[in-house]
């Protein structure tokens, strides 16, 4: 599996920033905390929580190509580390807090993930973070799967896994209480995310949803298939809008 486009995600993902600055609000960091950032991706949250704390955070994520782009484009007291948010590289008790946006539904093993975050959190520290969830994209992946079925296409997609866990209020409210955390509210936000024209929608579903997809294909294909799926778009009303949905989980050890 191919990295991420880290410079094309840094430029189209003002959806996920808009997103995370509202997680941001929530988090209100304070000064002294010490902040483990999950998933940080190029960085554009991290900036913005090192300039709320004085205290030093720590940032991970798993592409080594987001880190190198958070790398050039942050500012403030930030340690990148690459790491497995489901094996994190830290001791117990090293962190106040825990912040992420737009990542959990990227690691499949979701009740070890909870287990690691509490791990790392001391006595009352807390989780506030947000990702896909319940019918997350569920208009996109359904024509994905009929574009996939298709004879021009499915040569190319045997044995085909979803790379992603989209889930749901009632399991991750289980999964975060059996990994020991308290206070624990999860709940389901609708976020409807469209596009001016299909240029930029196509830009951003190559990047952003589509990447799995477009690793099975020959480069000769891909346009062929992100075209598809954005004519199909075009026909929405509104067009050019993805059914995005968002899982936020607040909780305590």
């Amino acid at each position: 599996m191919s990295d991420w486009d880290a410079s094309s995600y840094h430029r189209v993902s003002d959806p996920q920033r808009a997103w995370g600055m509202r997680v941001l609000e929530r988090f209100a960091p304070s000064h002294g905390e010490r902040i483990l950032d999950i998933g940080c991706g190029t960085g554009r949250l991290t900036t913005e929580i090192a300039n709320r704390t004085s205290t030093p955070l720590v940032a991970i994520d798993r592409s080594w190509s987001m880190l190198a782009e958070a790398t050039h484009s942050c500012s403030g007291q930030i340690t990148f580390v690459q790491a497995d948010a489901a094996r994190l590289p830290f001791c117990g008790a090293s962190f106040d807090a825990v912040f992420s946006t737009a990542t959990f539904h990227w690691v499949p093993d979701h009740p070890r993930l909870f287990s690691e975050m509490h791990r790392v959190l001391r006595r009352g520290g807390r989780l506030v973070s947000q990702a896909g969830g319940g019918p997350n994209l569920a208009g996109l992946y359904a024509r994905c799967r009929s574009l996939r079925a298709t004879s021009e296409f499915a040569q190319f997609f045997e044995g085909w896994r979803d790379p992603w866990t989209f889930a749901g209020v009632d399991d991750t409210r289980t999964r975060v209480g059996d990994a020991g955390f308290t206070a624990v509210e999860v709940w389901l936000e609708t976020a409807p995310t469209g596009f001016s024209n299909a240029e930029a929608f196509g830009d951003f579903v190559s990047t952003v949803c589509l990447r799995h997809h477009l690793d099975r294909l020959p480069v000769s294909r891909r346009a062929d298939f992100v075209a598809r799926l954005t004519e199909l778009a075009a026909g929405d009303d509104p067009p050019f809008t993805l059914d995005y949905w968002r899982l936020n989980i607040d909780a305590r050890k």
